[in-house]
């Protein structure tokens, strides 16, 4: 599929492919171009369905160039994250990586990639944004349209769920919703923001906490769907009605928002089409 072959030639080069059903060998290209036509893709702490969409959308893009992936998680805290970046580079000799949440905020992994001059593009970053490619979405502005949504809606006693603290373009959906609440003239109760972790069971444990209060929130708004979905779980099991007692609203549009009843509202993350295009830029860098 090169561009600049005549069709007469591709089309001998294709009928021989075709006749000795020949298959690339990826040790071969290898050892022809000093390149390993492997790139890396390191992860962090973001709901099930966000890693497995980022896989699926980079595998989308990189594969029919004739490159592999090779997935790394990474854990911030845990003191290995830097050495799974060295074996990326060391052992797996990739040619380039892509960083999701949180890594893509960790400046010394990132460091440490720059050192090896390893090209790199990071997904939904918060802080440096201006030293690398990058692809992200705009969580602030989206999630302060769907609190304000809730507002006009007639609600009030807006209750929060947070993501993962490491998370820091999930956190930018709590700015949102506080911003709205300022600039609808809304004193935000901070005993109706709740920490989570971008899991449903931690979206229960909150909507459980969050309903049973003495005032509880008419409308709870979770960070990410898989939250979200909890909620919903915890207020069927306390016999309250989603939406004629308590409305919910997720962040994504997960398959969750669609697989529960009722169906969340939510915002609608491109995350497979983020993914393709980092995977692009990426390869472009090559």
């Amino acid at each position: 599929r090169e561009p600049n072959v005549r069709p007469e030639t591709r089309e001998r080069v294709e009928a021989a492919i075709a006749k000795l059903n020949y298959r690339p060998r990826m040790s071969a290209r290898s050892l022809a171009g000093n390149r390993s036509y492997m790139l890396g893709l390191i992860y962090g702490h973001p709901g099930a369905h966000y890693v497995i969409d980022i896989q699926e959308g980079v595998l989308e893009s990189c594969r029919p160039l004739g490159y592999e992936l090779v997935i790394r998680p990474g854990d911030v805290h845990a003191g290995g994250l830097l050495n799974e970046v060295s074996e990326l580079i060391h052992e797996k000799r990739i040619d380039g990586v892509l960083l999701s949440p949180p890594i893509s905020d960790h400046l010394e992994a990132i460091e440490l990639l720059q050192q090896a001059g390893i090209p790199l593009v990071r997904i939904a970053p918060t802080v440096h944004k201006e030293a690398h490619p990058f692809v992200e979405t705009n969580d602030l502005e989206a999630s302060y349209e769907l609190a304000s949504r809730l507002i006009e809606q007639g609600h009030r006693r807006i209750a929060f769920i947070t993501g993962h603290p490491d998370h820091r373009a999930v956190g930018l959906r709590y700015q949102g919703y506080r911003k709205a609440m300022h600039d609808h003239g809304i004193d935000v109760d901070e005993s109706l923001v709740v920490a989570g972790d971008n899991l449903f069971d931690a979206g229960q444990r909150a909507g459980l906490q969050l309903l049973q209060m003495a005032a509880p929130p008419t409308a709870i708004f979770a960070a990410n769907d898989d939250m979200a979905g909890g909620v919903v779980k915890a207020a069927h099991a306390l016999g309250v009605r989603v939406p004629e007692d308590v409305s919910v609203v997720g962040f994504d549009d997960a398959p969750i928002a669609r697989q529960i009843w009722p169906s969340l509202t939510t915002i609608q993350q491109p995350i497979r089409e983020m993914a393709r295009t980092a995977t692009q830029m990426l390869i472009d860098q090559l």
